[in-house]
């Protein structure tokens, strides 16, 4: 017989060579695959990657190793497919071109080159990562933190170019006068790294940080190439929100400016006056179009026409007068036709109304300049271009940040900037007794920190959630946070009345005495005790002491919940403990803040 060789053992995941992949290894690939794969540079691999939104995978079977970066196979081939890659093919077959016209010394047909060299546009990759502008909106975040870091900083040759800081410095001023002129602003705290602002747009809430305004230090570590790309992105993004923004107010853009006032610098205050000026011509077009009926097409076309020239004049020459002495910036009328307020914008709208402000030179402009007209204020600076001046009478406010001597007018207050964001983030008026120039101010509070979850309020959120709770109107001329605090000057001012005021502590205590004697019978009746009417017996209290103590010791609560700890499965059971551990940290944490201030409120004694 011939015996037949015996057939080669196949185990359980035998794959002969060459046959597909699968799992991860079929789902992942690194980044030097992908590279590969689309035949591009890492930089440009790079770019692409920042332009469409992709970014890299955590598998849970790394199957190249842990050192290695890995991306998901359709987000590769989505890249694949981008049009835009041939289209970065291409400038870099360009450049080569211009690089050979330089090297070969060919002046005039580098300049040539140079003069025609192609570009991309990022319109199509926007509409497709945000198909709704809500979408835009969410993601809008980094985007502003991005657009206003590059305003303010200095232009570097060979890193970042003069024209890009200027683009940056233009979108974030539309932005924001956007924000200021519909009153959607809602918070803003002053930290050590910068400004943080939070608006309201569309039912979605938007915050962002801006650098202070001092000198930026830039080093040799920061990789410009990836922030500049994030920058190209985050700066079509935002030209197409603002454009959208304005639009829904019936406005044009991009804003005609007034160039004096760009010279100048106040480049917010000239798109305030646009948006008024645009929005009030609007409104004046919808009700002449709606009084005069339906007409001939040629006559309307011919009108059409005309009203666009006499409204172009109309823009310009309305900035012209912004120099002359109680010219006043109309950014806080009503406009008919504008969408319907909520009540936290009726609410901003109204904080400031009536009052004028004038800011000293050492105070931080383009933020007060923001933040004012948002809540209803009229706001002037000192300088050129300036709607008033600082002599003028009607002024009730006068921001510094230094102590004045000399040449102060009884008829102002003279309060520090935090004055105004106190008072924004309160959405009271809060008296000026503590903010007096050349005092120490009240602690700034951050409004986006819940006090009461956090387990701790401080003492001046406490007050002022007495005296939003008492609705007064503050502040009033001549009284102070001292004045305010003593109840004789409150009782002789007539705003207290003192039969009142007994009446409503009297029974506050009997509440309170009513309150504790219930609490005393409900432990005493768990207990098992017998108790009388008369529970205000000392005997019976230390009894009550002792059994709550023996209680303690067999808690049927602390038994419960270790049995249905023990029955949690291991992971469930780690949530549990690091919810714990955190809930512990944060008492901590209020414990050690407790003890600081009685620390130092017994050196202050």
């Amino acid at each position: 017989m011939v015996k037949h060789p015996a057939a080669p053992v196949k185990h359980k995941h035998y794959r002969p060579a060459g046959k597909k992949k699968e799992g991860n290894a079929a789902r992942y690939v690194t980044r030097s695959q992908a590279v590969k794969q689309l035949q591009v540079s890492l930089p440009l691999f790079r770019k692409l990657c920042i332009l469409k939104g992709v970014f890299p995978r955590e598998p849970k079977k790394k199957v190249k190793g842990n050192h290695h970066t890995y991306y998901h196979l359709k987000d590769v081939s989505f890249i694949q497919h981008e049009p835009l890659l041939e289209r970065l093919r291409e400038i870099r077959a360009y450049e080569r071109k211009v690089k050979k016209a330089d090297a070969k010394k060919n002046k005039e047909r580098a300049a040539l080159l140079k003069e025609r060299r192609p570009t991309y546009k990022l319109d199509r990759i926007i509409l497709q990562r945000y198909p709704k502008f809500v979408d835009a909106l969410r993601d809008i975040d980094d985007c502003l933190t991005m657009v206003h870091l590059f305003a303010a900083l200095p232009a570097i040759e060979d890193r970042i170019d003069v024209k890009r800081i200027h683009n940056c410095r233009r979108l974030s001023h539309e932005w924001q006068a956007y924000i200021s002129r519909t009153h959607k602003l809602r918070k803003v705290f002053v930290s050590v790294k910068g400004i943080y602002y939070q608006a309201e747009v569309k039912g979605q809430k938007v915050t962002w940080l801006t650098p202070h305004p001092l000198q930026q230090v830039l080093t040799d570590d920061i990789d410009f190439n990836i922030m500049l790309n994030f920058l190209e992105f985050y700066e079509a993004l935002l030209a197409f929100v603002n454009c959208h923004l304005y639009r829904s107010i019936d406005v044009k853009y991009p804003p005609i400016l007034d160039s004096r006032l760009e010279a100048l610098a106040a480049e917010l205050y000239a798109l305030a006056r646009y948006l008024d000026a645009n929005s009030r011509s609007a409104v004046l077009d919808s009700q002449a179009s709606s009084l005069s009926g339906s007409g001939n097409g040629e006559n309307k076309k011919i009108e059409t026409s005309l009203e666009e020239s006499e409204l172009r004049l109309a823009q310009l020459q309305h900035q012209l007068p912004s120099n002359e002495p109680g010219a006043l910036m109309h950014l806080v009328k009503d406009v008919s036709g504008e969408d319907e307020e909520d009540n936290d914008t009726k609410e901003c709208k109204q904080l400031f109304k009536g009052m004028k402000f004038f800011l000293n030179r050492e105070v931080y402009r383009e933020s007060l300049l923001f933040v004012i007209p948002a809540f209803g204020g009229t706001v002037s600076w000192e300088g050129d271009g300036a709607p008033f001046e600082e002599a003028d009478d009607s002024i009730t406010h006068q921001i510094v940040d230094r102590p004045m001597h000399g040449r102060q007018t009884l008829a102002r207050e003279y309060v520090q900037p935090q004055w105004v964001y106190d008072c924004m983030n309160a959405r009271i008026i809060l008296p000026t007794g503590g903010y007096l120039a050349g005092r120490d101010p009240p602690p700034h509070l951050s409004p986006f920190v819940d006090n009461e979850a956090e387990g701790y309020v401080p003492d001046y959120a406490e007050t002022i959630k007495k005296w939003k709770s008492a609705g007064e109107v503050l502040p009033l001329p001549g009284v102070g946070q001292e004045d305010l605090e003593d109840p004789q000057n409150l009782l002789s001012e007539g705003v207290i009345d003192r039969a009142k005021a007994k009446e409503a502590a009297e029974r506050k205590k009997k509440m309170m005495a009513l309150e504790k004697q219930y609490h005393d019978e409900l432990n005493m009746e768990l207990q098992g005790i017998q108790h009388s009417s008369s529970t205000s017996n000392v005997d019976n209290q230390n009894s009550a002491k002792e059994t709550t103590e023996d209680m303690e010791e067999f808690d049927p609560d602390t038994d419960r919940d270790n049995m249905s700890k023990m029955l949690m499965s291991r992971k469930k059971r780690g949530v549990l403990e690091a919810m714990e551990k955190g809930k512990k940290r944060k008492k901590d944490h209020v414990d050690v803040i407790r003890e600081r201030k009685r620390k130092l409120k017994e050196s202050n004694k």
